[in-house]
């Protein structure tokens, strides 16, 4: 059954009008009345509502509601000039009684010549009379089905319906309908379940065939659902005569999505009941985008307990689709809308347009992007309308629209989300006809399906992607979000997949999974103007990975032309998982005009900032690498590692506990005990201590039995080490394998620090502490050069340019501290402010003595006094530096790179002197 045009639906209100208008009767009419107004748009009434459905009333006797539609409509109806607002409250009561799943968003009451309708869920009334009803049929759209639908992104439905899946999921899995079979169906019955909502069923048609088809028990519902299946795979002219109304009426769905044939599934009563609890959802609200992953997420017990953890949000879908391709085709489309001829040729290049997601999962990108482009064809649409001087009339082009699902590509490595992105293009490209239909007057759909989309079953690091689509051209994009795997979480065949993909760029194995697909990328896109955009962990333009990424990028020519710098992708449902993410969007070619998103914090908006160039560390500068280094760039003390023990844990004490036990067995021993910090130590408070041997003279502990024995088990685990080098250690057991203890006061600075906090914790120690391996030291560090590396300054840098432990930061001596570029010559009176602001840093943390650096740098819970101080260093810090405010941190990453470049390039420091100079005179620097 194909919708009705607005225009019959208006024509048919006038005749229902003529009809209707001076009618005086109640309950002997009514039904015919009510069935005569769902005939005005195109539906049969007994489908899907009833009359005269009993219900309890608040007081405790029983009514009747005339007209009742299950989660969509109630009508009191009364005779005329019977009071409505009676009427109303009658409706209402009703309401209080009906079962939550069931209660309906809509209520109308009318006395034949007024009527009020109330939508529940806008919190909306409207009353008209009889006479003014063919210019409202707008408001019954939830009959008609040109209701325009609005999607919502943190909309409880999405969820509801994933979970009501999940359930029926579990109940078939646990029956024994497993694997291939179990996934086609559960795609199909989705299919159906959108179409039962949005017009490509008649309404309700699917729950009233479940309702009124199957038994109670579930007993036949698997052999019913199998014949339902058939008939959508049977054009209408080749079905059998006798399938009954509620099957001929269906479409013919083609698209091979009904075409496979699987194993019957056996219902029993509970699973028939959560597959009609599902129906009674509105499907029609529910967005494929969101959905999908969703869906995805509810196979897998472990995965629905944080339900949705994984889903890409719309709004991050967008700042993608929107920098890459998106925001540029509306420029166009702003230039040429007012010159038919350009207008046309505009609108068949877009039509032209491929797009290609190389790890599309559910398909959330595609979906997106193809919604997105069918709104900008819609408003060429509307303009060409406008100037052929057809506007605000109903009108069909001869070719309506040129896009269609069959230019959407995709790979994904699993066969279930692969389904489920077809379907949900599919379901978008009706969504999107609806819309059309709307705007047009006239129905518009794509029934049976003749295109599909290209979405290919398999392993997109080892596919051939010129098989799947085709890169010559240049409206090819390509855009997704490949997997956030870090280089230490990957499994075996993901190393593999990297070894197969990436085996041309040295030191791939130090690579994040996801850097694998920029690798691949670059290789198709090479010889062409092809845009790629992906979202990444940030951990792709920090440290040591620029290094090796980037650098093999860079020498294919590779440039970015847009990208947002790191923010929090959040994601969709309850237990929002989130990472800290950045977009790239590059070519192998160059643009004048870059753009970059920059974030004051990982949860702000973005502020948008026009870039001659983007380099790989998202920054407006020029592309550079920063390398490791062994010296320092700035004249500044080396740092160096803590003492390593390799001793199997034999020479430490964890605990003042265990250190009051030894020393009671061993008195004597006092003298060789230490206070030793690692890490964990430095920042968390935890106690720790070490035997400390180092210029012991042997008859003073020898004889010690406790420390003995301790001595004794270090040589015995260092012999048993497979390194040589360990074993030889085994000749001194009583010292740490690697010793750099300062004989001054020193720095120390923590390997891994929570990237949570806005300064790593920095701090001096007398020379008597000791230190482990886990932490880095400066001897000989002065107030100005801890004021300078607690500063912001070093922190931006430090955030861009260390490491990463999981997402925690690393600070290292070879990346992070000697190619920072410190200040250079500052005055003495700036380097003594800065010593100052040092030290009150210090005695801030000495008003907390019982809280560890852990508590006092929490961001949450940072004592005030201590914060001032940071944020005096900061500015004490960079005045040293220049006379500019800086106010974000790519601020400071931009002054800290050029001095860098000048630093360790003197032509470089040559070419910014001309380029200031060539400013000056009003001259372009050539």
């Amino acid at each position: 059954m194909s919708k009705l045009s607005q225009k019959e639906i208006r024509d048919n209100a006038v005749s229902f009008v003529h009809e209707w208008k001076d009618e005086t009767s109640e309950s002997a009419e009514s039904q015919t009345f009510w069935n005569e107004f769902f005939d005005i748009f195109g539906v049969t009434r007994r489908k899907v509502a009833v009359f005269e459905k009993s219900v309890p009333k608040i007081k405790g006797t029983t009514g009747a509601i005339d007209l009742f539609w299950k989660g969509v409509l109630l009508v009191e109806h009364k005779s005329r000039g019977q009071s409505l607002d009676k009427a109303s409250v009658q409706a209402f009561d009703y309401m209080q009684t009906v079962k939550d799943e069931e209660r309906p968003r809509f209520v109308i009451v009318s006395d034949f010549a007024n009527f009020t309708l109330y939508d529940l869920e806008k919190d909306k009334e409207h009353k008209f009379t009889i006479e003014e009803l063919p210019d409202k049929t707008h408001l019954f759209g939830f009959i008609s089905g040109w209701e325009k639908r609005v999607y919502k992104d943190q909309d409880p439905v999405n969820i509801k319906v994933a979970e009501k899946m999940g359930e029926l999921h579990d109940e078939l899995l646990g029956n024994g309908y497993t694997g291939h079979d179990l996934e086609v169906f559960l795609v199909r019955i989705v299919y159906c379940l959108f179409a039962d909502n949005t017009h490509i069923f008649p309404k309700d048609s699917f729950l009233f065939f479940l309702e009124e088809q199957t038994d109670e028990n579930g007993a036949n519902v698997g052999a019913m659902l199998s014949l339902l299946f058939q008939v959508l795979n049977t054009p209408q002219d080749e079905r059998q005569t006798n399938i009954g109304e509620e099957l001929a009426q269906l479409p013919y769905v083609n698209g091979k999505l009904f075409e496979e044939s699987i194993k019957i599934p056996h219902f029993n009563r509970k699973m028939r009941e959560t597959l009609i609890e599902a129906c009674r959802f509105d499907w029609g609200k529910v967005s494929p985008a969101i959905f999908g992953s969703l869906f995805q997420s509810v196979m897998d017990a472990e995965e629905r307990r944080n339900l949705g953890a994984h889903y890409t949000s719309e709004q991050n879908i967008l700042k993608l689709v929107q920098g890459l391709f998106l925001d540029e085709l509306y420029t166009e489309f702003e230039k040429v809308k007012n010159n038919r001829k350009d207008l046309n040729e505009f609108h068949e290049r877009i039509g032209e347009m491929r797009f290609f997601d190389p790890a599309c999962g559910c398909g959330n990108f595609l979906v997106i992007t193809y919604r997105e482009m069918r709104l900008l064809e819609l408003e060429v649409l509307k303009q060409k309308r406008k100037l052929e001087g057809r506007e605000g009339q109903n009108v069909f082009f001869s070719v309506f629209s040129y896009m269609d699902v069959d230019a959407f590509y995709g790979i994904e490595v699993e066969e279930f989300p692969a389904q489920i992105a077809s379907i949900a293009l599919w379901i978008t490209d009706h969504l999107m006809n609806n819309l059309y239909s709307t705007e047009f007057g006239q129905a518009f759909n794509r029934l049976p399906l003749k295109k599909s989309p290209q979405i290919v079953h398999g392993n997109a690091l080892r596919l051939d992607w010129s098989e799947i689509v085709n890169a010559e051209g240049d409206e090819l994009v390509i855009l997704g979000n490949p997997p956030f795997v870090g280089k230490d979480k990957r499994s075996k065949e993901q190393t593999a997949d990297m070894e197969f993909a990436c085996s041309d760029v040295p030191k791939f194995k130090t690579l994040d999974y996801v850097c694998a697909w920029y690798i691949k990328a670059a290789k198709f896109i090479e010889n062409t103007k092809i845009k790629v955009g992906f979202v990444s962990t940030n951990s792709i333009t920090q440290g040591e990975q620029v290094g090796i990424l980037w650098e093999w990028l860079l020498q294919k020519q590779a440039k970015i032309h847009f990208a947002h710098r790191t923010f929090k992708w959040n994601n969709e449902a309850r237990g929002k998982a989130a990472v800290h993410c950045v977009i790239i969007g590059f070519g192998l070619l160059d643009i004048k005009r870059k753009r970059l998103f920059d974030y004051e914090t990982p949860t702000s908006e973005p502020h948008e900032i026009i870039c001659k160039n983007i380099n790989p560390y998202l920054i407006d500068y020029d592309d550079l690498i920063i390398p490791t280094r062994r010296e320092p760039i700035s004249d500044i003390p080396n740092l160096i590692y803590g003492n390593k023990p390799v001793d199997g844990g034999n020479l430490f004490i964890n605990s003042r506990e265990e250190l009051n036990e030894f020393l009671d067995k061993e008195p004597k021993a006092e003298k060789f005990i230490r206070r030793i910090y690692g890490s964990q130590e430095f920042i968390n408070g935890k106690e720790r201590y070490c035997i400390w041997l180092k210029d012991a003279i042997p008859s003073e502990w020898r004889n010690l039995t406790e420390v003995k024995n301790r001595v004794q088990a270090v040589r015995d685990f260092r012999s048993k080490s497979k390194k040589q080098a360990t074993v030889k250690l085994a000749d001194v057991p009583y010292l740490f394998a690697e010793i750099r203890q300062p004989e001054n006061d020193f720095l120390i600075i923590p390997l891994v620090s929570s990237e949570n906090r806005v300064y790593i914790p920095i701090g001096f120690f007398p020379k008597e502490i000791c230190v482990n391996n886990l932490v880095s030291i400066v001897p000989d560090a002065t107030l100005y050069l801890f004021g300078v590396l607690t500063s912001a300054m070093h922190m931006a840098w430090m955030r861009q340019v260390c490491g990463r432990l999981e997402s925690r930061y690393r600070y290292s001596n070879n990346l992070v501290y000697n190619n920072y570029p410190f200040p250079k010559n500052p005055s003495n009176k700036q380097k003594e402010r800065v010593e100052k602001t040092a030290q009150a840093i210090l005695d801030a943390r000495l008003k907390f003595p019982e809280a560890s650096l852990a508590d006092l740098y929490d961001p949450l819970a940072m004592p005030k006094e201590l914060l001032d101080a940071h944020r005096a260093n900061d500015k004490a810090v960079e005045t040293c530096y220049s006379t500019r405010n800086f106010t974000t941190d790519l601020q400071r990453l931009e002054f800290l790179f050029k001095l860098y470049r000048q630093y360790t390039d003197p032509l470089a420091k040559l070419a910014e002197k001309e380029e200031r100079k060539a400013k000056r005179l009003g001259k372009k620097d050539k």
